[in-house]
């Protein structure tokens, strides 16, 4: 994955990685759904690499904690016409039809990049496999937050 330019965009500190990989995962009983015009992205390449998060606000607003598996946290904006794209896909009744309790979704994959959105209508997972087809309006919102954020993961 790779970023591009951003509207506005800072950078903090490296955070301190934690001792235990599972420490950085969700935990269980955390919720499964955001806001109406949010959402989040969860990142994660193989069992131990670093959970990448993103949160974007409906106003689009983003805040992404270990952006590149880096330890850097940044912030910042998307760009108007990304804002109302990503709008449009999050408001797509068909959404609906991807999440993972619709779909059945159950893991496929070894030491794959998977990714999760957590929107509105529920979580929806995805797997970086070879004869794995993403999920059409989830794979666009995928696309659009990482083009649009600092997604390149650094291993």
């Amino acid at each position: 994955m790779t970023g591009c330019a951003l509207v506005h965009a800072s950078t903090e500190e490296p955070v301190p990685a934690p001792n235990d990989p599972a420490s950085a995962l969700p935990e269980p009983g955390a919720p499964t759904t955001v806001g109406d015009g949010q959402v989040s992205l969860f990142q994660k390449l193989g069992e131990y690499g670093p959970l990448r998060t993103l949160q974007v606000e409906r106003d689009g607003v983003w805040k992404c904690l270990d952006c590149a598996g880096d330890g850097v946290n940044s912030t910042g904006s998307l760009a108007p016409e990304q804002v109302n794209r990503l709008q449009q896909l999050l408001t797509d009744p068909a959404l609906a039809t991807e999440t993972d309790q619709a779909r059945h979704y159950r893991s496929t994959c070894i030491d794959a990049l998977t990714s999760s959105l957590l929107t509105a209508v529920g979580s929806i997972t995805t797997e970086d496999c070879p004869g794995v087809e993403d999920p059409r309006i989830a794979g666009e919102i995928l696309l659009l937050l990482t083009q649009a954020t600092p997604a390149e993961l650094k291993g």
